[in-house]
């Protein structure tokens, strides 16, 4: 049996590359959602206009992982106290979002999130939005994998390892 996770965390290559090494991380798919239009193109989500935030389907075993030790990966591969950027990317389409599949990954992210920013290992008061996921929207394919077909390279998903 398997779960599925969905992130948004910046440019979605890094974030998808960060989630693939994974030990119980059967899939990942980069794609769009949290936004109004159906079937975006990376062209129309870049352009800013139709609210889609590039994120990362994480398809998962909970046998070998679970959806927390996914939400803890999560927090350090970016900044979430920035809102609509990371690194050298700025707009909505980057934003810090845990898109929730069922109620108890809501409740879940909540408490990690409330846990995460009691810690104070970030520069300030964490902003990411936790919302249920609507509509996925694959990105072409040209964006799957994208590390792995160019060879090498990292976005700038986060400063801290």
């Amino acid at each position: 049996m398997t779960e599925i996770a969905t992130f948004a965390a910046g440019c979605f290559w890094g974030v998808e590359q960060a989630f693939r090494d994974v030990d119980g991380v059967i899939k990942t798919e980069v794609g769009y959602t949290g936004g109004a239009k159906a079937g975006p193109s990376y062209e129309d989500v870049c352009g800013g206009t139709t609210g889609h935030a590039e994120a990362v389907r994480v398809t998962f075993d909970p046998s070998k992982i679970s959806y927390d030790d996914l939400v803890a990966l999560f927090w350090t591969i970016h900044d979430p106290t920035v809102l609509n950027r990371q690194g050298p990317d700025v707009g909505a389409q980057y934003r810090s979002v845990i898109f929730y599949h069922s109620e108890a990954q809501a409740k879940a992210a909540e408490n990690a999130r409330s846990e995460e920013d009691s810690r104070g290992h970030h520069p300030g008061p964490i902003v990411t939005i936790i919302e249920a996921l609507k509509e996925w929207w694959p990105a072409e394919d040209y964006h799957q994998h994208y590390f792995e077909k160019r060879g090498g390279g990292v976005c700038a998903v986060s400063t801290k390892k």
